[in-house]
């Protein structure tokens, strides 16, 4: 963001005295500092900051206990009760620098999950009788805290015998295949080069030993959920009681610690600095999830999926054993600057253990960049230009980091250098992300105006303009959203909806979300104690955003010219959904025009998609699906005996069957091309090539492009191209 005001320097001079209050290093010191901080950066940035008064104090007394044990598997009523008594005193406890209330929460979710670790090995080995009818009730919303141990057994009681019940079915299942597989294969002969041997005899388990099994199972999720559980600390707690604070205001406005802000930075940005590896918590261990094509862990070409890291060395420091260690901390360890080495210790699944040196580098996340193709549709569309933007990131802090806006230019350059005639841009499932990104990418389909309007706290709004005189492309354009498509993807929408640029092609709306949030870092506004940084940053949420004709995306979002039938059209998402959401409103509007290309006949390109998705099977499924899939959301009572279980699971898979393949068939006369400047790079890597193959499959059986090119088809055989200029107000 570029606002920078006063405001902030306001800010910090409220809160600079903080460095001579507490002179002694302690947990409490420094979550009094991080405390103290939050709430005057609250009180002095928040676009709409409520009152710190038992009506706010009864608010965040809710969220924090949710957070605390948010599936009612801890705390009984009487522990609820005892925290009960500071339901009204959160917002005094606040202004007084006490924390009675959060230690005394402390102490009993640590002793409520001890004691729901004795029930649960209580439990897990106990002889469930599967045919027994029972329900359980899965929906935690719906349920109340257990009146006493007594009732929290029976709610962990049931819990267990679910997770139990329901490997059991899979492990019968499981076995009910092999027996028909084995009785196909009996008469194989198996020949082997060497020598010949007899496969080892299938036997098949007995029913107690497949309900054995499937106990064992679930007995070793829950262990690694405890395990889990038990490395969470005091400051783990702490951040959830500020948020329960922050989340009062709304629900965009966090604390993050300083490694939160660290991978909030790198998924904005779409690269880090480090080894190239997803990671995560296995047993005590840290296992490798996953490794990212391209950066030095892939380069090493020793290090696997399903690897352990079991120790990280430095240069020139000693070994730092990472058994037990939490997964955020390993992190640490293993990110570093590009340029530095450090050697891992690997422990491979046969027991192999290795060291394997690496150089870490900048490593680019590419499943986040902008990237396009070429789409044929015989008969309708020839040469239309598709582009699939993710999200939009941007590396803010970094002089050459990422930018969506210049990734989306260059794709629209390459685009026209193989002469496309139309282009599809496709913002499905798109969270949004940097404002700067999505202004400039939206003036690459205009000449120049305002693209969205901001307005701060008690101050009138302004304006962000397009600063790029001239439009990048003047042809056809459809921009595809979805109920996920949020905040830059509907400030893109709005605006070429507005300018009469697009066709907006979607569901029901676009997510909601209206708000603009930016970073504080406390480390700033804290004089001294440098001892306790970093202190983490708070993102608070500073503006609102308007489109340009004074409507506002907040709650309702972009409503799509041709409405396109959706799996969740039936089910309630987005902004909406969030508890202490912002709510709608209206400013005035702006003057805007643009000559690039205006579209004359929308009406008439709408009412030739709605003709087409009613005669379109796909689509009408995708109807029925999204009946089907409200049902099954709503229902949250489950059996807990196995023909119960089974007859549930066998209607729901007969409900299914029809809609088992949808996306699974290729579009027919569909033809997709990769652009003449992609083929080099290509060509040269095989990473590269592969993961472009999947995706090209998966655009062959998108039948929501299939109608995008059909709406580009009439856009430009009906449209008036004269770039007839529309006044508007």
């Amino acid at each position: 963001m570029r606002y920078r005001s006063s405001l902030v320097v306001a800010v910090l001079l409220g809160i600079l005295a903080l460095g001579t209050i507490f002179p002694n290093i302690d947990d409490r010191k420094r979550e009094m500092v991080i405390l103290d901080a939050v709430v005057h950066f609250i009180k002095m940035a928040h676009f709409q900051p409520k009152e710190i008064d038992d009506e706010f104090s009864k608010e965040a007394f809710s969220n924090y206990i949710k957070s605390l044990d948010p599936a009612k598997r801890f705390f009984t009523q009487k522990e609820v009760n005892q925290l009960k008594v500071y339901e009204l005193q959160y917002d005094d406890q606040i202004l007084q620098k006490k924390f009675d209330f959060f230690d005394q929460s402390v102490l009993l979710i640590d002793q409520s999950f001890k004691d729901a670790k004795v029930i649960y090995n209580d439990l897990i080995t106990a002889d469930y009788d599967f045919s027994a009818q029972e329900e359980i009730e899965l929906d935690y919303d719906k349920k109340s805290f257990a009146k006493d141990q007594t009732e929290l057994k029976e709610y962990w009681r049931k819990a267990l015998k679910y997770e139990v019940l329901t490997r059991y079915y899979n492990n019968l299942e499981d076995q009910k295949d092999r027996i028909e597989n084995e009785s196909k294969k009996s008469d194989e002969i198996v020949e082997e080069e060497t020598e010949t041997k007899e496969e080892e005899e299938f036997v098949p388990l007995s029913d107690e030993k497949l309900k054995a099994k499937a106990v064992e199972q679930t007995k070793e999720v829950f262990d690694d959920w405890f395990e889990r559980m038990e490395s969470l600390r005091r400051s783990d707690r702490f951040e959830s009681y500020i948020n329960a604070i922050t989340h009062v205001m709304d629900p965009h406005s966090d604390y993050f610690n300083p490694k939160e802000k660290q991978d909030f930075d790198i998924n904005m940005g779409g690269k880090l600095e480090g080894i190239g590896a997803r990671l995560v918590p296995d047993k005590g261990y840290t296992k490798i999830r996953e490794v990212i094509p391209g950066g030095p862990a892939w380069a090493s070409k020793q290090i696997e999926a399903d690897d352990l890291i079991i120790k990280v060395t430095q240069k020139g420091e000693d070994a730092v054993d990472l058994v037990g260690m939490r997964l955020d901390d390993v992190v640490q360890l293993i990110r570093g600057k590009k340029g530095s080495e450090v050697l891992l210790t690997i422990k491979k699944p046969s027991g192999d253990i290795i060291e394997v040196p690496i150089i870490r580098d900048i490593v680019q996340i590419d499943e986040t960049k902008a990237k396009s193709l070429l789409l044929d549709l015989e008969k309708v569309s020839s040469n239309i230009g598709y582009i699939k933007l993710p999200k939009f990131y941007s590396s803010f802090e970094q002089k050459n980091g990422n930018s969506c806006s210049v990734d989306v230019a260059q794709e629209i350059e390459k685009l026209k250098e193989d002469g496309a005639q139309g282009i599809i841009l496709d913002l499905r499932s798109n969270g949004g992300g940097s404002l700067r990104d999505v202004v400039d990418m939206t003036g690459l389909f205009v000449e120049d105006g305002p693209i969205v309007q901001v307005k701060p706290r008690s101050r009138a709004p302004y304006v962000y303009d397009d600063q790029d005189k001239e439009s990048r492309y003047d042809g056809p354009l459809v921009v595809l959203v979805n109920s996920f498509s949020a905040s830059a993807s509907e400030i893109l929408a709005a605006a070429l909806q507005d300018y009469n640029r697009a066709v907006i092609v979607g569901s029901n709306s676009t997510f909601g979300k209206g708000t603009v949030q930016r970073f504080f870092d406390l480390d700033e506004a804290v004089m001294g104690n440098d001892e306790l940084k970093p202190l983490g940053q708070v993102k608070l949420t500073m503006q609102k955003f308007y489109r340009i004709d004074g409507g506002s995306t907040q709650l309702k979002g972009v409503i799509p010219d041709i409405i396109l039938p959706d799996n969740y059209s039936k089910i309630e998402t987005g902004e909406k959904d969030y508890d202490n959401a912002m709510e709608w409103s209206k400013i005035n509007a702006v003057p805007y025009s643009q000559e690039t290309f205006n579209i004359s006949n929308k009406a008439q390109v709408v009412r030739a998609s709605a003709d087409r998705v009613e005669e379109d099977k796909d689509f009408q499924l995708v109807l029925e699906n999204a009946e089907r899939l409200k049902r099954n959301r709503d229902q949250s009572i489950y059996p807990l005996s196995i023909d119960g279980y089974s007859t549930y699971l066998d209607q729901r898979d007969e409900e299914s069957e029809k809609f088992k393949d949808l996306w699974k068939e290729e579009i027919e006369g569909l033809t997709v091309r990769n652009l003449t400047a992609d083929q080099e790079r290509l060509d040269n890597d095989e990473v590269l090539a592969d993961t472009n193959k999947d995706w090209i499959k998966r655009v062959k059986k998108d039948f929501y492009l299939k109608e995008a090119l059909h709406i580009i088809r009439d856009l430009k055989s009906n449209n008036d191209i004269a770039k007839m200029k529309a006044i508007n107000p």
